[in-house]
């Protein structure tokens, strides 16, 4: 009998060891997927001026300084700390020090860390890196900006350890995670649409990466790829993009071309304008936009089909409940967003009828009269206004009181704005 149940136990423990055997290898073959051996001998590149412009050229599309240049630091040196809910990670030095940045880097180890998010010492990369994105960028492209980085002055710059928690901290789970989520790609084509739409598609999701924003995630952070574009929480930010394919929320499907245009290249638009993270976007990367290249994205966000927003589940505040929030209004915001919300051409944008006032989610309206909202400094916009913040002015009461009254005066319609909500926002800490 005792036997018997000791075959049994080395049985099962078998299967189950089998099993865990079959689970690895089957990780290691999907990190692996579509990968081919790199040269032998590594291959130089004979970069010509041309090349080495147009990756200046990606680089800024791509933000890349925005995340591989620390503050006060050099320019792609690395040792930016790039908040995520798993820890900090700590972006890599992209300038041509052997020791410390891509100096000893082939354009193959480069395109292999754009393409299949390796390292050149085969150790995987943590997606904060967006290579789920950059995974569809040309080789083509991959070696002009290898070209131009090679050119930058050489900086030495070791880029401190990670900061994640157990286990997002090791390899095996990035694996996994890889295995589950992540598969190399290629440029987005569609034979039925325009090469114009092509262009646009191809920056959106590549190089401008703009899904890993404006897209919502699962509880491992990994991209909701049915709902791309759908809005999202920015990681480690504590703002939410907008949807992109909706009307009341950042869609733009039913604006002038050249007033899309205008707010990729300026920050600033008939239709509202732009703050938060994306302020940073437009000011770092989406301004130097070639007017080809803004109108192609233009073209391709305006065809995004667009979808309803759901009904508002909380009921709208009585016009008694809303009088606190007036008074505040009338002593700290009328100077500029004018009586009637009408705000002033130019200057102050208008909060009667604007979409961002009216979003279900209020994270970024919270944040605006907390910290301030400001536009980017473009060469279309060179001199922006700005909102100071009312963290030390006003209240949690005053501040829901406030956003209470300013989505449902003149016309506006939406719940109302808990002071817990308020407290919330306060104490976030910010990136």
């Amino acid at each position: 009998m005792m036997a018997r149940r000791r075959g049994v136990f080395v049985s099962i423990a078998a299967a189950v060891a089998a099993l865990v055997v079959a689970a690895v290898a089957a990780v290691a073959a999907l990190n692996l997927q579509g990968e081919t051996p790199l040269p032998a001998t590594p291959q130089l590149l004979q970069a010509t001026q041309e090349q080495v412009a147009r990756g200046a050229y990606l680089a800024r599309v791509g933000s890349c300084a925005g995340c591989h240049t620390a503050r006060g630091g050099a320019a792609y040196a690395g040792g930016r700390g790039i908040e995520t809910p798993y820890g900090k990670v700590f972006a890599g030095n992209l300038t041509p020090d052997v020791a410390t940045g891509l100096g000893a880097w082939s354009p193959a180890d480069f395109w292999r860390a754009l393409h299949h998010g390796r390292s050149r010492d085969g150790r995987l990369l943590y997606p904060a890196f967006p290579y789920p994105n950059y995974t569809q960028v040309t080789r083509e492209d991959s070696d002009a900006l290898y070209a131009y980085l090679r050119s930058l002055p050489a900086m030495q710059q070791p880029s401190p350890a990670h900061a994640l928690r157990f286990p997002y901290n090791t390899q095996a789970a990035l694996a996994v995670w890889r295995a589950l989520y992540f598969r190399p790609g290629r440029p987005p084509v569609d034979p039925a649409r325009s090469a114009e739409w092509n262009r646009g598609a191809y920056l959106v999701h590549g190089l401008g990466h703009c899904t890993a924003c404006h897209t919502p995630r699962n509880a491992l952070g990994a991209e909701r790829k049915a709902q791309a574009l759908g809005g999202g929480m920015v990681a480690g930010q504590g703002w939410y993009a907008p949807a992109l394919d909706m009307p009341a929320e950042a869609g733009v499907a039913q604006w002038p071309l050249q007033d899309v245009v205008a707010l990729l290249q300026t920050g600033v638009a008939p239709q509202g304008s732009v703050t938060g993270p994306m302020a940073e976007v437009v000011f770092r990367s989406t301004q130097h936009l070639t007017d080809a290249d803004a109108r192609a994205m233009a073209v391709y966000l305006q065809a995004l089909p667009q979808r309803s927003p759901a009904a508002a589940a909380a009921a709208i505040p009585a016009a008694t409940a809303l009088q606190p929030g007036a008074k505040v209004y009338e002593q700290h915001c009328a100077q500029c967003h004018g009586d009637q919300g009408q705000g002033e051409p130019g200057a102050f944008p208008a909060l009667a009828g604007n979409r961002a006032v009216l979003l279900a989610d209020t994270t970024n309206l919270l944040r605006v009269v907390l910290q301030g909202g400001y536009l980017p400094a473009t060469a279309g916009n060179p001199r922006p206004h700005g909102m100071p913040p009312f963290r030390q002015v006003l209240g949690d009461d005053e501040v829901a009181a406030v956003l209470s009254f300013v989505r449902n005066a003149w016309g506006n319609q939406a719940p109302a704005v808990d002071t817990i909500d308020a407290y919330r926002a306060r104490e976030a800490r910010s990136p």
